[in-house]
């Protein structure tokens, strides 16, 4: 079966037969016929949950807003020559989240809600594939803390068609959230008709570390990324063989490199969704880092560490997209708009400028635009 037009016919028989179509698939694919939305009174009430449990994600969602709270963009406004210049930042007006089924992933919808509520963002709508006909509860609680009630339980590429088309839940803006490859194929296909925040691939994961390094830790850590999936990846770059040994049974991709700056040139190639450097000085190679979803320093930086409880966000480009792509911001929830108010004085001053390159680009209405203003004078 080939995937594109597979998801291509989901996406046009959801385009074209509205909810219906929705309906029918999630039959077909997750064996439900209910309704499609959450009704709040169906959350269950936080202190349902063990204290211990719910302890733990309201700690992890402070210290994941308090860290991207520090990330915020600002409004960047200049004058210059009696003109103001600049650039202002906007929230996106309604996103979608995915949250994928199987495990529960409560720090999936933690990891993007939250930049996005920070981000001003004015509707959220989560969608997940439900599990025995009910949404993950450790994701309901998320949340029901967070205080977002429009929650779907629809999966696969038609949650997508859903959120791109309005088709059984709102419309959206922009669509955020890992998935299997049909969710991926989705995002890919309804783009420009929605925006994604990316394309997500297996986890990945890299390791720089010389003699210094816990080899139990680095074991730990490369296991932990392939925990993920059969096609998860993970590399050791090393300069130490007894740790390159030790590490033979763990399903890692090993190198073992003469020197730390090879390491660096070979992780740069990779261009890892995680890159891990446990060296003696590792701080000290951080400018080297040219390709990277994320850098975690020292033995005490785990990447699972990153993924739960840092703060700092775990959706990180994959794949190599580390080469053009970044982690996930507040700055993805928003739009900066370019903003310019010239005065007479510098336009005269400078419309010369505009009026060559027209005469250049043979834009005779663009000249046109240009040249009625100096009638004014």
């Amino acid at each position: 079966m080939e995937i594109k037009p597979y998801v291509a016919n989901i996406l046009d028989e959801i385009e074209s037969e509205g909810l219906t179509a929705v309906r029918k698939f999630s039959e077909e694919f997750d064996d439900y016929r209910g309704p499609l939305k959450v009704e709040k009174e169906s959350f269950l009430s936080p202190e349902e949950f063990p204290p211990e449990e719910l302890g733990a994600i309201r700690s992890a969602i402070d210290r994941i807003r308090s860290h991207h709270s520090r990330t915020i963009p600002e409004d960047n406004l200049y004058l210059k020559s009696g003109s103001l210049y600049g650039t202002v930042f906007r929230a996106i007006d309604k996103i979608g989240i995915y949250v994928p089924g199987g495990r529960p992933l409560p720090s999936s919808l933690m990891m993007t809600a939250i930049p996005a509520q920070l981000a001003g963002v004015g509707e959220i709508v989560v969608t997940s594939p439900p599990s025995d006909g009910e949404v993950d509860p450790y994701v309901l609680l998320v949340a029901n803390i967070l205080g977002i009630d429009k929650v779907y339980r629809l999966g696969g590429a038609q949650a997508i068609g859903a959120l791109a088309y309005g088709t059984g839940l709102p419309a959206v803006d922009k669509i955020f959230g890992p998935g299997n490859k049909y969710v991926n194929e989705a995002k890919r296909q309804v783009y420009g008709e929605v925006g994604i925040d990316g394309l997500a691939g297996p986890s990945e994961v890299c390791v720089i570390a010389d003699e210094t390094a816990d080899k139990t830790h680095v074991l730990a850590d490369l296991r932990s990324q392939l925990e993920h999936g059969e096609d998860s990846r993970a590399w050791l770059l090393t300069t130490s063989s007894e740790l390159a040994d030790h590490c033979t049974n763990s399903r890692a991709e090993i190198e073992l490199k003469d020197d730390l700056e090879s390491c660096l040139d070979r992780a740069n190639d990779i261009a890892p969704e995680h890159l891990e450097i446990m060296t003696a000085d590792g701080a000290t190679l951080l400018d080297d880092v040219k390709n990277a979803g994320a850098v975690y320093l020292g033995s005490f930086t785990p990447a699972a560490a990153a993924d739960y409880f840092l703060g700092v966000n775990h959706v990180l480009p994959t794949g190599g997209a580390a080469r053009f792509d970044s982690v996930l911001t507040v700055r993805d929830f928003m739009k900066p708009v370019s903003v310019a108010n010239v005065g007479s004085e510098e336009y005269f001053a400078t419309s010369d400028i505009g009026k060559k390159l027209a005469k250049i680009e043979r834009m005779a209405d663009h000249l046109n635009s240009l040249e009625v203003r100096e009638d004014e004078t």
